[in-house]
Order: C-alpha cells, then structure tokens, then sequence
C-alpha cells in the first residue's frame, strides 16, 4: 500500500506539462541552450588558448636556456683556446 500522497510522475494526465515540454524539447531550441552552447564553446576555446600559450612559453625558456648554454660552452672553449695560444 502507498503511503505517499504525492502523484506518480509516470502519470501524464497527473503531470502533462512535463510531457508537452518533452515534445517543445525536440522540437524548437530554447535561447539558455543555445547560450550554454555558446559559452561552452568559449570557454573551451580559451582553455586551448590557455594551453598553447604555455606550450610556446615553454618553448621559449627552453631554447633560451639552450642557446645561454651554447653561448657559455663557446666562451669557454675560446678562452681556453686562446690561453693556449698564449703560452
């Protein structure tokens, strides 16, 4: 025996604005979806944005720090080949 005394939802002469709504679903797109749609696809665009600019900042420091290195290895390879130039 059913103790509640609420409606099934199950019962569409209960509730037939919920069935009503499930037909106006398929058919016409509401502004809220189309606006959820759009700021999604903003908001996962600046995401990869987000990402790719860290992927070149990355890149950056890290041909910087190459190129620092060379620069140091060449120092000293000319310091040291002139020292024995020198002597």
């Amino acid at each position: 025996m059913r103790t509640s005394h609420l409606p099934d939802i199950e019962n569409r002469t209960a509730f037939p604005h919920s069935f009503k709504w499930k037909l106006n679903r398929s058919i016409m797109v509401s502004g809220k979806r189309i606006a959820d749609v759009g700021y999604k696809l903003f908001s996962g665009s600046m995401m990869l944005l987000t990402v790719y600019g860290g992927y070149l900042c990355v890149m950056r420091a890290q041909r910087y720090m190459q190129r620092k290195k060379q620069l140091e290895l060449s120092a000293q390879s000319e310091s040291g080949a002139s020292e024995t130039i020198k002597d």
